[in-house]
């Protein structure tokens, strides 16, 4: 797939079901890896020029449509229509609430597959080859055209399950088990919340946790602020590495930049922090060649004198 830049699209979010697996509880407002799965899955769809949310209202961190299927619980069928009743897209991405590891980057691979062909769908699949479509980018116009079938054929929408609707689109698959994981029961929450805490994870969800929790929607260079907090701690003291970070970031918010802004900001001080150390070594080995030239003249204090 060709990384070409999404077009416009909108994006409807599916979080009013009854969550029965976990007895009820408000599956959106649980919280893995402190953050609500319902905000996890805002922010990897950030893109989208409208967002609806299908469920009652409820704060979220970021601004949204809110919408609900008449009458509430009718289904993923019944919400998906009230949800594309507020969109305008060409294209629109379908979501459910509960994808603990869906990021942008799933996001747009998703739409740019769809842009790149012609079919009407692009889904993901989960670990089993499972079709997933609350996991998916689709032609709006497609889903419109099959919600009316189901509609004349029915008589309504109320209860009928995804897959048909989806039987009648034109679907390209990708498969992706990390992204496609979705939390139906209490088992689910816990093996999310044990993944983003593995070594390999926790650093990338960690920032992107404090990013939401700070409202900041900016991508920085990670390795470059380690690196800098290395040569502060080693260089200058251990305290100074966070520290450092701190005014670096701060600078660039005086700034008013965006990440190049905290590169260079980085680089600044890094630069400062290496010179630091070079001081420091230079004065100490200064230092050694002095006590050295003390000790080799006659009466000095080396180790065969007295």
């Amino acid at each position: 797939m060709t990384s070409i830049e999404p077009a416009v699209h909108d994006a409807v979010v599916l979080a009013g079901g009854g969550a029965r697996r976990l007895g009820g509880a408000d599956k959106p407002g649980v919280r893995v890896g402190g953050r609500a799965l319902l905000d996890r899955v805002l922010g990897a769809c950030a893109d989208a020029r409208t967002t609806v949310v299908v469920a009652d209202p409820r704060p979220t961190a970021r601004p949204v449509r809110w919408a609900r299927e008449d009458p509430p619980g009718a289904g993923p069928v019944a919400a998906l229509d009230a949800g594309l009743r507020h969109t305008a897209a060409d294209d629109v991405l379908v979501l459910s609430a509960d994808l603990p590891f869906l990021a942008a980057d799933t996001v747009r691979r998703l739409l740019t597959a769809l842009r790149a062909g012609a079919a009407e769908g692009v889904l993901l699949t989960d670990a089993d080859g499972r079709d997933q479509p609350l996991v998916a980018a689709y032609r709006t116009a497609a889903l419109r055209r099959e919600l009316a079938v189901l509609t004349a054929g029915e008589g309504g929408l109320t209860g009928l399950p995804l897959r048909r609707l989806t039987a009648g689109l034109d679907l390209t698959r990708v498969p992706d088990p990390v992204a496609s994981f979705d939390c139906d029961t209490w088992d689910d929450i816990a093996a999310a919340r044990a993944r983003i805490r593995e070594h390999d994870h926790v650093l990338d969800e960690w920032i992107s946790a404090v990013k939401d929790e700070l409202g900041i929607d900016l991508d920085v260079d990670t390795g470059t602020l380690l690196d800098l907090a290395r040569d502060a701690a080693h260089g200058v003291a251990r305290p100074a590495a966070p520290l450092t970070t701190f005014l670096v970031g701060y600078a660039a918010a005086q700034a008013e930049g965006g990440p190049e802004a905290v590169a260079e900001a980085a680089r600044k001080a890094a630069a400062l922090a290496l010179r630091w150390a070079a001081e420091a070594e230079q004065e100490e080995t200064e230092q050694g060649q002095a006590e050295q030239q003390k000790a080799d003249k006659p009466g000095g204090s080396g180790p065969d004198a007295g």
